[in-house]
Parts: C-alpha cells; sequence; structure tokens
C-alpha cells in the first residue's frame, strides 16, 4: 500500500531500524532516534542502489514523490540519479568558488604580493572597500552569469548617492576583477567592456596654486614669519624647493638624503602609502 501522511505521522521507532514502502522503489527508513529518512530504491546496469532524498518532514511526502519521479526519469535516460546528486555538488561547490566575491577576495590577495607591483597598504585597504560596496548586487552570483547591465546597476548605486569618484573607480577595479577571472580560465570575456561612458563623469576639482610669480614671494615671507609648530614650519620651508607630495615629506628619513651630494632618493613605495 501507499503511505499516507498519517501514517508517516504515527510511525513510531523501534529498536532497530525498519522500513515503510511507499509505491515505484521509494520507501520511508524509521530510525531508532525516531529520525525519519526518505530513499529510493533502483536498479542500474542490473545493479541496485539507493538514492538518499531527505529527512521527514522536511520532505513532505508529496515532495519526496515528485524527486522520486524525477529520478525515474534519469534512469529511463540512462543516467545514475546517485552519481548525478554527485556531480550537482560538485558544481554547486565550483560556482558557490567562482563568485564575484570569491574572485575578488583571490584578486585582492595577488595583488597585495604582486612583487615591485604590489599594493601599498593603503590602496589595497581603499580597494577592498570599493569591492566590497558591489557584495550585496552581484558578489554572491557566479562571476561568468554577471552581464553588463548587472555591473552598470550595481555601480549606479554607488553614484546615486553622490559619489561618482568612487562609482568610477570601483567599476574600474570591477574590470580588473573580471580579466583576472578571464585571464585564470572561469571567465569568456570582462563584461565591463562596453560599460565605457555609461557612468555620469566625476566633476574635477583643481587644488588652489599660486600662478603669479609676485604671489609666489608673498606666500614664501608668509612661511618664514609662520609662529606654529617648529617642525610644520621647517617641512613648509622646504616643500616649495623639491614639490614632493605631502606624505613623501611627511614619511622622509635621514637614511633617503645624501647631504654631500645634495640628493634626496625618495623609495618607490613608501610605507602605509
Amino acid at each position: 500500500m501507499a503511505l499516507t501522511d498519517v501514517a508517516i505521522k504515527n510511525a513510531k521507532s523501534h529498536e532497530k531500524p525498519y522500513k515503510m514502502g511507499d509505491a515505484g522503489g521509494l520507501f520511508l527508513l524509521v530510525q531508532p532516534s525516531g529520525g525519519k529518512l526518505w530513499r529510493l530504491k533502483y536498479r542500474v546496469d542490473g545493479r541496485e542502489k539507493k538514492l538518499a532524498i531527505g529527512p521527514y518532514p522536511e520532505i513532505s511526502l508529496a515532495e519526496a514523490r515528485r524527486r522520486r519521479d524525477d529520478a525515474r526519469t534519469l534512469i529511463v535516460t540512462g543516467k545514475d540519479p546517485s552519481r548525478e546528486k554527485q556531480r550537482d555538488k560538485v558544481r554547486s561547490r565550483a560556482q558557490a568558488e567562482s563568485t564575484f566575491a570569491a574572485i575578488t577576495k583571490e584578486y585582492c590577495a595577488k595583488r597585495k604580493r604582486d612583487g615591485d607591483k604590489a599594493w601599498a597598504a593603503a590602496t589595497a585597504t581603499r580597494s577592498e572597500y570599493l569591492l566590497s560596496l558591489l557584495d550585496s548586487s552581484i558578489g554572491r552570483v557566479a562571476i561568468a552569469e554577471i552581464k553588463p547591465p548587472d555591473v552598470l546597476a550595481a555601480v549606479r548605486k554607488i553614484e546615486d548617492k553622490g559619489r561618482r569618484e568612487s562609482a568610477r573607480r570601483t567599476l574600474q577595479l570591477a574590470s580588473a576583477v573580471f580579466r583576472y577571472a578571464v585571464a585564470t580560465g572561469r571567465l569568456a570575456s570582462d563584461p565591463t567592456r562596453d560599460l565605457r561612458g555609461a557612468l555620469t563623469a566625476p566633476t574635477v576639482k583643481h587644488y588652489a596654486a599660486i600662478t603669479d610669480p609676485k604671489r609666489v614671494g608673498e606666500m614664501l615671507r608668509a612661511i618664514d614669519g609662520y609662529v606654529g609648530l617648529g617642525l610644520t614650519k621647517l617641512a613648509l620651508q622646504l616643500a616649495p624647493h623639491v614639490f614632493v607630495r605631502p606624505s613623501e615629506l611627511r614619511r622622509a628619513e635621514w637614511g633617503e638624503i645624501d647631504l654631500e651630494g645634495a640628493l634626496w632618493t625618495i623609495p618607490p613605495s613608501l610605507p602605509g602609502a
């Protein structure tokens, strides 16, 4: 007789496991602990095999029968349901390892150990932060399934908050991740290549600058008249003569400076720059 929901609910556990049969090879295995597990008995190439369908009541009687029918359809086409289930697990695991977020993590790790071209600490922190802004949109999506509109919608969420430069930079970083996926054989092409010009260009703000020679003299006299912190005054007095970045001047070490040769050699990558 076919099983009923009432019979399943009323089934009591015994000292040993026992089966409650349904139709088409489907049966419920009742465990001494009280657990109830759906199983399907079938034959492939003359060999008897069993397929684990799942626990009851998580898998209802109707759902168990549907899965039984799906498995029997595979058998008719010459496929082994147990083998196909294992293949699905492998594919799911591979897909989980190939999401945009997973490959982003892999790419960032590579860029931080890229020898002479490695990201500096500040660059790595900024880049990882910008890429994390895409997590909620495409982070969990398999990278091979991401299309240009998906990426555009993700970066426009940043742009819509008025952060145009962050949106532009995030798109550039996303493109680098996609190109890395192409290089490592997990993607056919970079979906961002057709998005050039899709974002609103950020407004460029130029830093204040003195271009009048007479005003340069006024600035130098103002620096000489500065009465604040002594170290700050020395830095201000030195800056117009070397034209370096503030971070380079701030982090300068005596080992970089050759006083006799009047030479300051700035390292190619400053710690934390």
